[in-house]
């Protein structure tokens, strides 16, 4: 079980300034402010980032609702409104700047160099800063330009043809995987300049986006195409280099098996009483070649159990085999609290509140004293914040609103 811990995590005392809305840069903000960065979030006076208002759903009073996306992608900050091209809002922001180790940016290439905000006037102001940059298709280049939404990078960059039950079907994955790729790609790389920044005293601008993300986790897909020559298609639910893998129909559902070894195929057959000697069978490749045959084989071991004794059995032959859970079950398996999964916040409009929580935890290596940062708060509201972070960076911190 998680115990309490004092620490405040190995970012604390880094600040860090979130001039990010949507997706891609909140994701990588709050993946800092998760390991204990003070992340100050800049957002558009009277709407705020944009996602305060994508929904439903939305939670809370009618007069007062909140959007359930923005809660997901914006913990443990601070909110401050500025309008960046007024004097009033350039002013603070130049003053956070000067006191902040990094910057997260996700506008349009451009943007900010239009609002006299450019990598080269920002390490003016604070040649430590490092700056993380995420666009849809790249700084450069010839589409540069083009504004990168989620959906359209996953079928841009080709994993929607990858995804589907055919090449008939391309379908996007479930959560917005390249805004989250490209934050999670960018987090790794302002620690990497933040490191380097240790060395040489100096910031740099780290770069990365949507488009990147998707490809740089193309994996053996990509090297399907890049080495054999193969362009990669959707085939459903069964892994396309291993069988058996993927899901599986029994008497009363569907559970999934992962068969990634001939140990594991000759212990797997032998159980269900599926015969090895079938020539199409013979090795992995050979069954990833008929695996239609395969999966039929398979099928018809499985159609005399129900999913759950089917899935007893599996676990007692040493076979990695689980079930398709929906995400009630997934919040309510004791596995998922028990990793600290989840976390609760006070929120001011809509009190305690259960939020996902963050997925990296810390241990001490020689005594094993776990010192994962748990010390969260709940999404801001618009410019929550502002008062107080305005007397910060004026030297007045401890004086009253």
């Amino acid at each position: 079980m998680l115990t309490d811990s004092p620490t405040r995590g190995p970012l604390d005392g880094y600040v860090v300034a979130d001039l990010s809305r949507a997706l891609a840069g909140p994701h990588a903000g709050m993946m800092l402010a998760d390991l204990g960065a003070r992340v100050i979030k800049v957002e558009t006076p009277g709407t705020g980032d944009d996602t305060r208002s994508w929904g439903p759903p939305f939670a809370g009073p009618e007069d007062d609702q909140q959007s359930t996306y923005f809660l997901s992608c914006n913990r443990n900050k601070e909110s401050i409104s500025l309008d960046l091209k007024s004097e009033d809002g350039a002013a603070v922001l130049r003053d956070l700047v000067r006191r902040a180790d990094v910057l997260v940016e996700n506008f349009r290439p451009g943007v900010l160099d239009r609002l006299g905000f450019s990598p080269a006037q920002l390490h003016e102001l604070n040649p430590r800063l490092v700056i993380l940059s995420i666009s849809g298709f790249g700084h450069d280049g010839p589409e540069a330009t083009r504004s990168g939404y989620d959906q359209i990078v996953q079928g841009e960059a080709g994993l929607m043809s990858l995804t589907g039950s055919s090449p008939a079907d391309p379908q996007r994955v479930g959560v917005p995987i390249a805004d989250l790729l490209s934050g999670m790609y960018g987090a790794f790389g302002l620690l990497a300049a933040l490191l380097e920044r240790e060395r040489t005293g100096k910031g740099q601008v780290v770069r990365t986006s949507l488009l990147a993300a998707v490809v740089g986790v193309h994996a053996f897909q990509g090297t399907r195409h890049t080495v054999a020559g193969e362009v990669p298609a959707a085939q459903g639910n069964h892994h396309p280099s291993i069988a058996p893998y993927g899901l599986f129909s029994c008497r009363d559902g569907k559970i999934q098996i992962s068969v990634g070894s001939e140990k594991l195929w000759v212990a797997f057959a032998a159980a269900f009483g599926i015969d090895t000697s079938r020539p199409e069978f013979a090795g992995n490749a050979e069954r990833v070649r008929n695996r239609e045959a395969v999966i039929a084989a398979v099928e018809e071991a499985f159609a005399g159990f129900d999913a759950e004794p089917l899935l007893e059995k599996l676990r007692a032959e040493g076979i990695p085999a689980g079930k398709v859970r929906t995400l009630d079950e997934v919040y309510a398996w004791e596995q998922v609290r028990s990793q600290g999964l989840m976390i609760d916040v006070e929120h001011p409009v809509l009190g305690e509140v259960t939020l996902p929580g963050p997925p990296l935890r810390f241990f001490e290596a020689d005594a094993g004293t776990e010192t994962t940062h748990r010390s969260h708060t709940a999404p801001p509201l618009l410019n929550q914040h502002g008062d107080g972070v305005r007397r910060w960076l004026a030297g007045r911190e401890g004086e009253q609103s």
